[in-house]
Formats: C-alpha cells, structure tokens, sequence
C-alpha cells in the first residue's frame, strides 16, 4: 500500500474530508493507486460521511432559518 493509504485510520472518526480527498485523488495517477483511493474511501464510509454532513448543514440551516422568522421572543403570536 501506498503512502495514501496508511492515512486512513487516521480520519476514521471524523467528517467528509474534502481537501484529503481531493489530495489523494490528485496523487492516484495510476490504476493501483485509484483503487487504493476508492478501498480507503470504502473503509472511511466517505459516502455514508458526506451525506450526513448535508443533513446536519441542512437542519442547522432550518433551525437558523426557524430562529430569525420567529424572532428573539421564540414565539409569534400575530399571524
């Protein structure tokens, strides 16, 4: 395994890394290395990382969204 690979445990408890991943994508410049890519990305749940990422940028951008519309009271009491 390559240099790439032994980096891997490394991130294992933390989000999407897009610039790491985009580093090793730029260093996978042969078939072997490509596949080492994908095998970390596999063994990291990148894809699995990524979407729960979105989710919680999602629901952390409704509650902002919540929290101004309702004002600083938390409450509306006009409609």
């Amino acid at each position: 395994m390559s240099a790439c690979a032994g980096r891997a445990v490394d991130k294992q408890e933390t989000g999407y890394d897009y610039v790491r991943y985009k580093q090793l994508l730029a260093q996978a410049d042969d078939e072997t290395k490509r596949l080492e890519l994908i095998e970390i990305m596999i063994r990291e749940k990148a894809r699995d990382r990524l979407e729960a990422q979105r989710i919680a940028d999602r629901v952390a951008m409704t509650a902002m969204t919540v929290a101004r519309v309702l004002g600083p009271g938390g409450r509306r009491d006009s409609f």
